[in-house]
């Protein structure tokens, strides 16, 4: 490996700290592991029954049944946090800053 490979692996590698901490890895089972923060186990709860009811309404075409078995309405809202709370946007900065170093190399 020659000098100029080197520095572009410690650049990479300076440019890649700050990044990829969606994802944990479990070095034991080489797992990642994504974090989901909550207040309290009350909000996960919430959360969990609130996509579940989602699931049950999108899969079920009889509408009025679900209605009448679920009375407290789905808060898509909270859905919508949590989905942006995972989504890896650090990450695809760091895939933008990459693609800039290798076409500058280019």
């Amino acid at each position: 490996m020659g000098i100029h490979e080197i520095k572009q692996n410690e650049n990479l590698k300076k440019i890649i700290a700050p990044y990829f901490n969606t994802l944990k890895r479990d070095d034991k089972s080489e797992l990642y592991t994504a974090q989901i923060k909550m207040l309290d186990y009350y909000e996960l709860g919430c959360v969990i029954t609130n996509m579940l009811k989602m699931c049950v309404l999108t899969l079920d075409q009889d509408k009025q049944k679900i209605l009448d078995t679920n009375k407290s309405s789905i808060n898509v809202a909270l859905i919508l946090e949590m989905v942006l709370e995972m989504f890896p946007l650090e990450e695809f900065e760091l895939l933008s800053k990459i693609n800039q170093l290798v076409i500058t190399d280019s």
